[in-house]
């Protein structure tokens, strides 16, 4: 039986990458820094199949052990915000560099690097740039890898609409930096199955950008999750400038409680936010995979649901209220037709 290491198994993106290669029969060893705390991995394949490991990505000697033996290796490591040792250089930059060099160095046949649309090195955002610093160290030591390159990914555990939904739910006011860039958001299990076919050999080596089907900015993909959970919100579009110093601010009170205050929003968030992530020309998509991109309104309504004023009993209740109507107009239309 094959294996197959996955550094960041457990996260978002991981653990669909985890199912599917369970599900294609391998061994599936899933690195991360709390195997204690993702038993759910387990129930991915038979017993034994699918085990959490512990690794440390800024550690040689921990990623060695780690991707010894395995015939591939998926890296999903990516933050969005740093914090203490967890920078942006250290697990997207040289991370991914370590992981490539030494999985090159076990003989391993496949790599595959997730990495993200925007990735640059003369980026505005650090995150932009180390995406692109790892991408050019995985190249370097391991030429014939897959990289993937997901725009904003969506799906029932992510971190997007389930965040905004929540505050639409909480409160009227949506604040949002960057309302008018452009988004093309990817479903997870989308990208998850490219990586797989990267893993199992079927794609060719190379740089391919994975975006959905449609393409909004920011604010209409705001205005589509209020649509789906029925809630009103006033959605405002926050200029730069201001967005900026929130940024800066929240990293400065972030850096005086040495990390206890968690930012809402950091300014590398700001400057990322003022990019367009949409899959760009000339580049291989999934279209090069043979791949048909899953939609957003085929998927937000299965996980959104709950934040809707009357939650999972949502659509009964709206048959409900349309029965009361009809029963109405019925009436209605007698009374009319005893007139006539």
């Amino acid at each position: 039986m094959k294996l197959v290491t996955i550094f960041g198994g457990t996260g978002f993106v991981g653990r669909y990458v985890a199912r599917r290669m369970a599900k294609e029969g391998w061994r599936v060893r899933c690195a991360c820094r709390r195997p204690n705390d993702s038993p759910f991995v387990r129930t991915y394949g038979v017993v034994g199949q699918v085990e959490p490991v512990f690794c440390n990505i800024r550690d040689d000697e921990s990623v060695r052990a780690t991707v010894r033996g395995s015939d591939a290796v998926v890296n999903c490591v990516g933050i969005l915000a740093e914090g203490g040792k967890q920078t942006f250089q250290a697990l997207q930059q040289e991370g991914a560099a370590r992981i490539a060099r030494l999985a090159k160095e076990a003989g391993v046949e496949r790599l595959v690097q997730v990495s993200a649309i925007g990735a640059d090195e003369n980026a505005p955002s650090q995150y932009a740039r180390t995406k692109a610093l790892g991408e050019k160290a995985v190249l370097d030591a391991f030429p014939d890898a897959m990289i993937v390159r997901p725009s904003l990914i969506f799906g029932h555990e992510d971190e997007f609409f389930n965040r905004f939904a929540g505050m639409a739910r909480m409160g009227r006011v949506l604040p949002l930096v960057g309302g008018k860039t452009k988004l093309q958001p990817v479903y997870v299990d989308d990208v998850a199955a490219a990586i797989q076919m990267g893993v199992l050999g079927k794609a060719e080596p190379g740089i391919y950008e994975l975006g959905g089907p449609d393409v909004s900015t920011f604010d209409g993909w705001m205005r589509e999750m209020l649509a789906i959970i029925k809630r009103r919100a006033l959605i405002v579009n926050m200029p730069m400038p201001i967005a900026k110093l929130m940024g800066s601010g929240f990293d400065g009170l972030s850096t005086i409680t040495f990390g206890l205050v968690k930012p809402p929003l950091t300014l590398d968030q700001v400057r990322n936010l003022g990019q367009d992530n949409i899959v760009g020309e000339g580049v291989k998509t999934f279209a090069d995979l043979g791949m048909h991109p899953t939609s957003t309104e085929a998927v937000l309504p299965d996980y959104l649901w709950r934040f809707r004023p009357s939650g999972q009993y949502a659509g009964t209740n709206e048959s409900a209220e349309n029965l009361r109507g009809s029963g109405r107009n019925v009436k209605g239309g007698e009374n009319r037709a005893g007139f006539s």
